[in-house]
């Protein structure tokens, strides 16, 4: 400890650590029971060097990027600024800046057949209430022909009753069954009614990792997509937010009818 620059000193029933440098205690550790003093080196932290005037103004400016403190310096737009050279990065940028890795890029692999994947997601709730008192909707895509369908609901609670609708409806319109359910790990689609419904009609569930909203895509842009197109409508006419749940539904049948990348030569509708 003390080639590492710390200053030890035992006083009383204490032992006082100081970083030699700032002159700043670090930590004090009391004695024990056993007159001993416990202390997990590992957990010691030493004290940015608040000496070097350059990093000193970096921690002012919030970790800003070395760039833009740089272009700061050399137009002499702030006051007392100095010279900005090579600064080392303090762990508070360090672990601020971090991000996750992105997710490998590959070929999606699609289904044969209509309704074998079905992408679900629950958006809401809204800051608005609609013109029928709904606050959420409720997204269907299937991962075939990329064809959507739209449900809002006032309570996160309806989510389940609004699946058996959706089945019965596919089902019978198409005349093929609904093989597998592709949706996040929120509470209204892992209730117990929820996953014994889909074990009683052989609904296979496909769960995305925690905070991993990529796995499930498909929805999550669409979700986006839909949403932004809604806020266009809107505020293109100038209409009220209370007009939400109209503008998602037309956005919805919009983009039914529009051509898609995923689907060639063809609109969701056709496919």
């Amino acid at each position: 400890m003390i080639k590492d620059g710390f200053l030890i000193l035992f006083d009383g029933n204490a032992c006082v650590i100081t970083d030699k440098k700032s002159r700043q205690t670090t930590t004090n550790v009391l004695v024990t029971q056993t007159t001993c003093f416990l202390l997990i080196y590992q957990m010691l932290e030493v004290l940015p060097q608040l000496s070097n005037e350059a990093y000193l103004w970096c921690l002012h400016y919030g970790n800003l990027n070395i760039n833009g403190l740089k272009r700061l310096s050399q137009k002499a737009e702030v006051v007392g600024l100095p010279k900005i050279g090579q600064i080392d990065l303090g762990e508070g940028c360090i672990y601020g800046k971090q991000t996750r890795r992105p997710f490998p890029v590959g070929k999606s692999c699609r289904v044969a057949t209509s309704l074998e994947v079905v992408h679900a997601d629950l958006c809401g709730p809204m800051k608005t209430e609609s013109l029928s008192r709904s606050w959420y909707f409720l997204l269907f895509i299937d991962d075939y022909n990329l064809f959507s369908w739209v449900y809002f609901l006032k309570f996160k609670s309806k989510t389940f009753d609004n699946l058996k609708k959706f089945k019965a409806f596919v089902e019978d319109e198409s005349g093929k069954k609904l093989k597998a359910l592709c949706t996040d790990r929120s509470g209204e689609f892992l209730s117990s009614e929820f996953t014994a419904y889909c074990d009683e009609h052989g609904i296979h569930r496909e769960l995305t990792a925690p905070h991993t909203l990529e796995q499930n895509g498909v929805v999550e842009w669409k979700n986006k997509t839909v949403v932004e197109m809604a806020r266009g409508l809107l505020k293109a006419k100038g209409l009220s937010n209370y007009f939400w749940g109209e503008a998602i539904a037309t956005a919805v049948y919009l983009l039914n009818i529009s051509p898609t990348k995923a689907v060639l030569n063809k609109t969701p509708f056709e496919a």
